[in-house]
């Protein structure tokens, strides 16, 4: 098959393109999707069909899947059953194109769907070095997932002689970034999109960088329990953290915030540090060019350009649904969706758009296997988020009102792995 603008490709046929089979057959890499999901999730049955391996044109090299060390790989996964739509999707954080196997191919394959994903051309936690200028990484995923969309449409019409008959997009995190970037600037292309927990760059704030930095030196001071800790709550609690989701700030304080903020920051702003990359790791507040006292809103005006060359405006042009975890604390549901719903009403979109505020959830579902009592995981969220898209593109009836989704007093956590009734 050829794969428009693809340098190179790799064609296999294979008995089971889940990660059931892919695992066994090496069509996968189970460390581009680990911690993202309850270990109980439940995989499908085998759906044979044909998966291409490949990747663009790029000139940078973060990438060493497949052995080739190459970015902008890409996975095309073609079912012998075939329903007729296409999904797209671009890999959460800085991963790779397998990223979303577990969570999203396995499923959508079940369902009879195409799936192609990519690598959003540069990966890993040197992905800023990619690019001449300030946000140029970045913009990239998006450039990225579009040249990925029009390739597999055209390499579904040549496996199954006919274009699909819907192109949907989802994907979480950054993933749902690029789900929101693409509905409003390349709508043609896409029917509708599922956005779970997408990050938001907006030019004025809020994002990411102008909220981390609270919890790098606010954090620290309310864990040591100190005469300033009640003071250090509240700054967190202002900065969009939730009341309620403390027991999830030392792991994320630990593994997220400071290395979230550095390596966005460089990527946006790379002379805050000088000739530093990424900073000073868990450096103290007050010493030279720290993450911890980072600014934003007074940062020069080529940073603000930078956010604004990739910034988001809530102008969509087809049917979104987005869900997000109210125990968000890598990034809060205020700073976040709460406000790209607003964005999304201010532009007069308000009817393609419908929002699901999923209490208890967080930002990656491994972490319910460890607070299950406290936590719900989002992924049979997203899946109900999808059916609804489907039903609401098929036969217009229209998905539930945007709400939040309470926690069913009577569910075990069992009942939560596959269990999400949105609409309150």
């Amino acid at each position: 098959m050829h794969v428009p603008r693809a340098e190179h490709r790799v064609v296999a046929c294979l008995t089971d393109l889940t990660t059931t089979g892919t695992i066994r057959s090496g069509h996968t890499d189970p460390a581009d999707w680990a911690g993202l999901t309850q270990e109980a999730l439940p995989a499908p049955a085998p759906v044979p069909g044909v998966q291409v391996d490949g990747y663009f044109r790029d000139d940078s090299a973060t990438n060493t899947n497949n052995g080739w060390q190459h970015d902008a790989q890409f996975v095309l996964r073609l079912p012998e059953s075939w329903n007729g739509g296409l999904v797209v999707s671009g890999s959460p954080g800085n991963r790779e194109q397998y990223a979303n196997d577990r969570v999203i191919s396995d499923w959508v394959l079940a369902r009879g769907y195409a799936f192609a994903a990519t690598d959003k051309g540069n990966t890993g936690l040197r992905f800023f070095t990619d690019g001449d200028r300030p946000g140029e990484a970045i913009a990239e995923w998006n450039q990225r997932v579009t040249e990925l969309t029009r390739a597999a449409r055209a390499v579904v019409a040549q496996r199954y002689h006919r274009p699909p008959s819907r192109t949907l997009m989802t994907g979480l995190s950054n993933g749902g970034y690029l789900v929101r970037w693409q509905l409003e600037n390349r709508p043609e292309l896409y029917d509708g999109g599922v956005d779970w927990e997408g990050t938001l760059w907006t030019e004025e704030g809020p994002n990411l960088m102008d909220f981390l930095p609270t919890a790098l030196t606010a954090y620290p001071r309310y864990a040591d329990g100190g005469p300033d800790a009640a003071e250090a709550h509240a700054r967190m609690v202002q900065a969009g953290f939730p009341a309620g989701s403390e027991f999830l700030w030392p792991f994320h304080h630990q593994y997220y915030w400071d290395l979230t903020q550095r390596i966005y920051r460089e990527e946006i702003d790379p002379g805050f540090d000088g000739a530093t990359e990424a900073g000073t790791p868990y450096c103290e507040p007050g010493s030279p060019e720290c993450d911890a006292d980072y600014d934003y809103a007074s940062r020069p005006a080529e940073v603000h350009d930078a956010v604004r060359r990739i910034g988001l405006t809530g102008r969509i042009g087809k049917p979104l649904l987005t869900l997000h975890g109210t125990m968000d604390v890598l990034l809060p549901i205020a700073r976040d969706s709460d406000v790209y719903a607003g964005m999304v009403r201010e532009q007069g979109r308000g009817p393609l758009h419908r929002y699901y505020r999923i209490e208890g959830g967080t930002h990656t579902d491994a972490l319910v296997d460890v607070f299950p009592d406290r936590l719900r995981a989002l992924t049979p969220c997203h899946r109900s988020a999808f059916l609804a898209l489907e039903s609401w593109l098929a036969t217009d009836v229209q998905p539930p009102p945007s709400a939040t989704v309470r926690r069913p007093a009577d569910a075990t956590p069992a009942d939560l792995v596959t269990r999400c009734e949105l609409g309150g």
